[in-house]
């Protein structure tokens, strides 16, 4: 099992900064370090990947927020809704953030009549590691525990072992990008990728939701559960329309 590790926030040069923070800032960096380097491999504009991540962090934290807020606690942002711009509050919904940042993506592409699928395989290819090293912070601060296990991946939280979400979702994140190096070896028409992260987020939030023991559930599934039934329809569809490798004529 793994032992007990917690950081909230740490002393850097006279300054307290947040621990979480710290991890999901230095994700989204290295993600989007990533991806600009993958966009120049394909031949795309690294420069507009960097200006679409600076308008989805934002965008992603917006959407994140609301979607926690409208699904898993209204009663409590109706009574204080103050919380809804207070960045030290915790309550951030993966897949809200990634609704956000979706549509700020669009908008940039839109804005520079760009090619959509194209540089959405390149930008969501840093994406994966990015949540590698995001969830880190997620695990250190423990804002995810899950139900009682003996599992060798289990954390010892006082009072005994637990699944921890943060931990297990790091990984997922380190497993899908290992997953895209492996399916890079053969050429896909382009928004394989794309379509392959839903999927892959899908299957990750459907099967460890279920471990979660502190989230709002409708019908005995989280809100994130239910959008991510749907999300995989979509996902597994569009990627068996890109999977044959690309032709002369595609």
């Amino acid at each position: 099992m793994i032992p007990w590790l917690e950081s909230h926030t740490y002393n850097l040069g006279g300054l307290t900064l947040q621990t979480w923070g710290t991890f999901v800032a230095l994700g989204y960096l290295v993600g989007a370090w990533i991806s600009a380097r993958r966009a120049k491999a394909k031949g795309l504009k690294p420069h507009f990947v960097w200006d679409a991540a600076f308008w989805m962090f934002i965008a992603a934290f917006i959407g994140a927020r609301l979607f926690h807020a409208i699904f898993y606690d209204p009663t409590h942002f109706i009574q204080h809704p103050l919380d809804l711009i207070d960045p030290r509050y915790q309550g951030f919904a993966m897949f809200g953030g990634l609704l956000g940042a979706i549509v700020a993506f669009a908008i940039v592409i839109k804005k520079h009549k760009l090619d959509f699928q194209r540089y959405a395989d390149a930008t969501i290819w840093g994406l994966p590691w990015g949540i590698m090293l995001g969830r880190i912070g997620c695990f250190l601060i423990h804002d995810h525990p899950g139900t009682l296990s003996h599992s060798l991946l289990a954390v010892q939280y006082p009072g005994g072992a637990r699944h921890d979400l943060g931990l297990y979702l790091s990984i997922g994140g380190l497993l899908t990008g290992l997953l895209f190096l492996v399916l890079d070896r053969k050429s896909h028409r382009p928004g394989f990728f794309l379509y392959a992260f839903f999927a892959s987020e899908a299957i990750q939030r459907l099967g460890l939701d279920f471990y979660r023991i502190a989230d709002t559930r409708y019908l005995y599934l989280t809100p994130t559960q239910w959008f991510a039934i749907p999300l995989l329809i979509y996902a597994s569809y569009g990627m068996s329309q890109r999977w044959k490798p690309k032709t002369s004529a595609a």
